[in-house]
């Protein structure tokens, strides 16, 4: 039934928004500061964002052009780029987000789904939080007016997914995704295997179906966006681009979701972004951008950036910013929760004190590690990490102790520095080390609740989202 209070979508766009509300800061509290430069914008007003940008590189770093071929593939005056500003400012009006790059990643993410059938993987947008009232549901209504063909998941049975995905698949919506995948799943564990296997093209689910009982290939193929709290499991977090919600400070302040203002002006946006990409969805079937990332990250973050492309300006370099800060970010946080990892960095840490030393008596490694109060070994196991525990945790490195002599002629059994190089390079780099392409780091990032910096012709190398902490247990 029509909301009799509801603007008339044709007039949608005569009324006057709220301002955004800037991710860590809130809303503005006059016109004066609204009319500032917002570092995100390219020193563009967020009154009146600026549309062209002259001068930032595009996606390979070269000078962007100032004149007429500035224009992008959205259409005259770049269109497409101009649309996504919108799409972002409406984003940041309902929800504040962790960060500055998470916005840009929403907003993407949401373009993204209008050409999904074009594409070869689905990102997943994992909305996780570490206790309720952190804005996840919210971003899922505004998700839902403005993605693809939205279907809500949180009491749908997964008979009626897999029979709704096709050729033109919807995108699925999922609040309350943890109890899909903690103890008392129960009869979801179907719901958790599409999401799984939704992520890249071609991967059906076989089922026995139909008065025949004949076996029947159900398409798994889906944007998908989950909402929960605590970390989703191993194998849907690889799979998608994480957004860690936060509980909003006192004074962030954002404009109230209401259907009678809030639904018209994202519909208004939901019809024009696939007016723009809808008609390109052939185009971006062959499309191989040139990613920051490599491997799974490069899988998820492909259609984002294929997006930011179409759009031409400030957004591919904008997107490839944001791609390359957040999976760093996720580094970092497995890096601190991976128990194997951390061990590793203990026993840097060890040699380290230990002024050079080219090895280290196992006994005296353990002695060391389990005298650290704030680490776990003294707690490993029954009676603490002893050395057999301890061997057992390096094998998968290629890392075992052998027989050394020591300056007095006695032997022993031993870890040597030079088998742990290369285990520390690929699994916990030291800040300032080089890192890989897959974007491992241990940088700091600038403070909490400060935009970050206009794309330029390097990308930050922090993580956005905060400084990361361990994972909640599940």
């Amino acid at each position: 039934m029509k909301d009799p209070t509801s603007p008339a979508t044709s007039n949608a766009s005569s009324v006057v928004w709220p301002p955004i509300a800037v991710p860590g800061q809130g809303l503005p509290r006059n016109r004066e500061e609204r009319t500032e430069p917002r570092p995100d914008m390219g020193g563009a007003t967020s009154d009146a964002p600026n549309r062209s940008t002259p001068g930032l590189p595009d996606s390979a770093g070269n000078p962007a052009p100032d004149g007429p071929e500035a224009q992008d593939g959205g259409g005259p005056a770049g269109a497409g780029s101009a649309l996504l500003d919108d799409l972002r400012t409406a984003i940041g009006r309902y929800v504040v987000l962790p960060s500055d790059e998470a916005l840009t990643a929403v907003t993407l993410w949401v373009a993204a789904s209008h050409i999904q059938p074009g594409l070869q993987h689905a990102p997943r947008l994992a909305v996780v939080g570490p206790t309720k009232g952190c804005g996840k549901s919210r971003l899922l209504d505004v998700l839902y007016e403005t993605v693809h063909q939205p279907m809500m998941t949180v009491n749908t049975s997964p008979a009626v997914v897999f029979r709704v995905i096709g050729k033109n698949p919807p995108t699925l919506l999922v609040d309350e995704a943890d109890t899909i995948f903690g103890p008392k799943a129960g009869d979801k564990e179907d719901l958790r295997g599409l999401l799984n296997a939704g992520h890249q093209r071609n991967r059906p689910a076989w089922r026995i179906s139909g008065p025949e009982h004949k076996p029947t290939a159900f398409p798994t193929f889906a944007m998908a966006a989950l909402a929960g709290i605590g970390d989703l499991p191993d194998t849907i977090m690889d799979r998608a681009i994480v957004i860690r919600m936060q509980k909003r400070k006192p004074g962030e302040r954002i404009t109230p979701f209401r259907s009678r203002y809030s639904v018209p002006e994202l519909h208004t946006l939901r019809d024009r972004l696939a007016g723009w990409l809808v008609p390109q969805r052939g185009t971006v079937a062959g499309a191989v951008p040139k990613m920051p990332v490599e491997d799974r990250a490069a899988e998820t973050w492909e259609p984002l950036v294929i997006v930011a492309d179409l759009a031409g300006g400030y957004w591919p370099a904008r997107a490839r910013a944001a791609c390359l800060a957040m999976t760093r970010n996720e580094v970092v946080q497995d890096e601190q929760t991976t128990l194997k990892t951390r061990l590793l960095r203990d026993i840097r840490r060890v040699f380290d004190q230990e002024g050079g030393k080219e090895a280290l008596r196992s006994q005296d490694l353990l002695a060391v590690l389990i005298q650290d109060a704030e680490a776990p070994w003294a707690e490993y196991g029954t009676k603490g990490l002893n050395a057999y525990h301890l061997a057992n945790l390096l094998r998968d490195f290629g890392i075992s102790p052998a027989n050394y002599r020591f300056e007095n002629s006695r032997q022993a059994k031993a870890y040597a520095r030079n088998q742990f190089v290369d285990a520390w390079a690929r699994y916990c780099p030291a800040p300032g080390e080089p890192v890989s392409a897959a974007g491992r780091s241990s940088r700091a990032r600038p403070a909490q609740g400060q935009p970050s910096s206009p794309p330029s012709g390097s990308l930050p190398t922090g993580p956005p989202s905060g400084p990361a902490g361990p994972r909640p247990a599940r």
